[in-house]
């Protein structure tokens, strides 16, 4: 198992991007795929068509977004923390990845950057 830790910074205030990552409607703008997503704690969500399932655990509106994601044959939960932190002319967004299975990992890291963070960047320019 792998963990991620990156920080990523974005043109947008803080709850313009809570609203991009817990929003339906707006996940599926900036992704081009069907979501399904409601910022309620122990409600399933899903993303990219399917691609991306989980739980979600935890939301503190404009700041703290925690989520589980499936995996085949994990054992040991895979957690997703987002922290949205003001800064400069918009957000910093740290994210904690935790429990990623081996074979998974160089695929998770680059969704990360390529998937999901240059998508948002592009929502926000």
């Amino acid at each position: 198992m792998k963990n991620i830790k990156r920080y990523y910074t974005l043109c947008a205030e803080p709850g313009d991007v809570y609203n991009a990552l817990t929003n339906q409607q707006m996940l599926e703008i900036w992704t081009g795929e069907n979501a399904l997503m409601e910022p309620v704690p122990d409600t399933e969500f899903s993303l990219w068509n399917g691609a991306i399932t989980g739980m979600n655990i935890e939301f503190e509106k404009n700041k703290k977004i925690v989520q589980q994601w499936y995996f085949e044959d994990q054992n040991e939960a895979s957690v997703v923390t987002l922290l949205l932190h003001p800064y400069k002319k918009g957000t910093s967004v740290e994210l904690n990845h935790t429990n990623i299975p081996d074979e998974a990992f160089e695929n998770i890291s680059t969704g990360w950057d390529e998937d999901y963070f240059d998508a948002l960047k592009e929502l926000f320019i």
